[in-house]
């Protein structure tokens, strides 16, 4: 089967604006700094000829570190890219293996190759796809004697795209066979999503319900229906996120996973890994069914969650955020197995992996904002300040969405651009005629030269009805929170990095009163996602909730709606999620 579009190789959308700006915020920031000071991804890392961490944690950080340093056009980054490609390339061996010596596991290979795979495409380095085919040839010969297993067999799909990857540029057919070699090997993820997704708080290990797995695994039976075209696995896809909503689903566009799915409770948390593993998988989805709902709901998550556990400097996370999530501090708390620091910001609270492996989100994000159709055809899969060029047709895209709703597309060249018209919108006008465009769906505009294409999508306030009858508010793709007073107290340090607690210097604890918001919007700041300076209020009155306080250092349980309280009426403020490193996102609401 053929993919409805295809991702467009990296560099051929750049950043601008503020999505430049939160890109060199991330160089300035992890991305640029670790290296020197964390020694996992330091100049001792096994994938460096060193001595040091050997496995997966090198592959993720060039995996985030490669897209942006290109997207920049950072020459030390760049510098920095090319001694991972470089010492990859030159440790294959006679028999085609690649890696360290020191660790013959095949799932951090499967990482390092999604990492040469953007190299090759950003430079056209012709030693890549020669890598890919010995390492290939190489499996073909090894698997059925040393098969995937552990967490290699949880996520063969990200074997599967290296395997189509070089499959779209070889040509060789022989490779088919071992795409089916590795599917037959990978867990069975249809079989999961359609029938054994957990209803319930998960209590003991398991791949299959570990977030990230999980996240990594939306794409898996969509990589089956390219092969195969049965129908079987395009609806494992959707029934099984269907499935995790309905019980584990979370505001921001997440499933919880705090190490394990962990129900809808608002102070569930979530990986950081999964969120970043969620997008990557619904830029997939994109490609291949064309469905505006994946497109939505990548950036939902992209807007929302990502920001929202990475400080607004991004030299500090989480390893899990809760929607409810009014205290950051070293203490027990209610999840499935993460331990006690999990949701402080720092270099690497609980595990490392989110460390090494959050650089992907925003680098892969900017370059799937478009997509190829067909001829001279480009896509507009999310929206978002960059420019773009594909062939004979380049377009400017010149916006502050998601804090706007305004898109400008300035189009050079000519040819066909599909906009996506969002699912959560009223209704889209292009260049302010009358005839409203449909939502949840693709339209197709024809374009010239000099073109100015005004699209403008009508965004509302909407209220999304959650358990115990509370709300959450959305407009646009942005998902809103009750704004909390942070105290950012510092614990513990590993210059230049610093481990924070954060606490709340006012109320969470209120009651939404039913009555209409009003928007304001404010200036766009060179740090995008600061709680100091949202680029967007909604304003509007609330009642504290007395009895409705902290339980095992989260939020207790929410009050059912309408809630019967008569404290006084204060104005209260909602703001973006992705801004609120303190926030009430599930509000209870009460009457006027």
């Amino acid at each position: 089967m053929n993919p409805a579009f295809r991702a467009l190789p990296l560099g051929a959308v750049k950043p601008l604006g503020w999505l430049r700006d939160q890109l060199r915020l991330q160089a300035d920031g992890f991305t640029g700094l670790l290296p020197d000071h964390w020694p996992d991804v330091g100049p001792n890392s096994g994938w460096l000829g060193g001595t040091g961490e050997d496995w997966e944690r090198g592959p993720y950080y060039c995996d985030g570190l490669i897209p942006l340093a290109h997207l920049l056009g950072d020459e030390r980054l760049l510098a920095r890219a090319d001694r991972w490609v470089e010492w990859s390339l030159a440790s294959q061996r006679p028999d085609g293996f690649f890696g360290p010596a020191t660790n013959a596991d095949w799932w951090p290979r499967m990482v390092m190759l999604k990492a040469l795979t953007q190299h090759a495409e950003a430079t056209g380095d012709p030693r890549v796809p020669k890598l890919m085919a010995a390492y290939f040839a190489h499996q073909a010969r090894e698997l059925e004697a040393r098969p995937l297993e552990k967490w290699g067999q949880a996520r063969g799909a990200e074997n599967v795209l290296g395997a189509r990857w070089l499959l779209a540029r070889a040509g060789a057919p022989h490779l088919l066979d071992l795409i089916a070699l590795v599917e037959s090997q990978t867990l069975d993820w249809t079989t999961w999503f359609l029938e054994r997704v957990p209803t319930s708080r998960v209590t003991t290990f398991d791949h299959y319900t570990h977030v990230v797995n999980v996240a990594m695994a939306v794409k898996e039976p969509a990589l089956r229906w390219l092969r195969t075209g049965d129908e079987q696995y395009r609806r494992a896809v959707y029934e099984g996120l269907a499935s995790l909503d309905r019980y584990h689903g979370q505001p921001q566009g997440m499933f919880s996973g705090d190490e394990w799915l962990a129900t809808r409770d608002p102070t569930a948390g979530v990986e950081l890994c999964a969120v970043v593993e969620l997008a990557f998988s619904l830029e997939q989805l994109v490609a291949i069914w064309g469905d505006v709902a994946h497109a939505d709901r990548l950036e939902r998550v992209i807007y929302n969650a990502l920001p929202a556990t990475i400080s607004a400097d991004v030299r500090a996370r989480q390893y899990d955020q809760q929607p409810n999530q009014v205290l950051c501090s070293v203490a027990r708390r209610n999840w499935t197995q993460n331990k006690d620091d999990s949701n402080i910001f720092g270099l690497e609270p609980n595990f490392g992996c989110c460390t090494a492996n959050l650089h992907q989100g925003w680098p892969k994000f900017v370059s799937h904002l478009w997509m190829a159709g067909g001829p001279d055809e480009l896509v507009a899969v999310a929206y978002g300040p960059c420019e773009v060029r594909h062939g004979g047709l380049a377009v400017r895209e010149v916006t502050e969405y998601p804090f706007r709703d305004d898109v400008r597309l300035e189009v050079s060249g000519s040819g066909t651009l599909l906009l996506r018209v969002p699912g959560w919108c009223d209704g889209a006008e292009v260049n302010r005629e009358p005839r409203s465009l449909e939502p949840g769906r693709f339209h197709r505009l024809r374009v010239s030269d000099g073109d100015v294409v005004e699209l403008h999508l009508r965004a509302s306030i909407r209220f999304e009805g959650r358990d115990k009858h509370a709300d959450v508010v959305h407009r646009g793709p942005l998902t809103f929170a009750l704004r909390v007073g942070e105290e950012w107290r510092p614990i513990g340090r590993h210059e230049p990095f610093v481990d924070w607690e954060v606490h709340p210097t006012t109320p969470w604890n209120y009651a939404v009163v039913e009555q209409p918001l009003r928007l304001e919007q404010r200036a766009v700041s060179k740090v995008p996602w600061s709680g100091e300076a949202p680029p967007i209020v909604l304003h509007t009155q609330g009642r504290r909730v007395p009895w409705w306080t902290l339980v095992d250092n989260s939020a207790g349980p929410l009050p059912e709606s309408p809630v019967q309280v008569d404290t006084p009426t204060e104005p209260i403020e909602l703001i973006p999620y992705g801004c609120a490193r303190l926030r009430i996102t599930e509000l209870p609401t009460t009457r006027p």
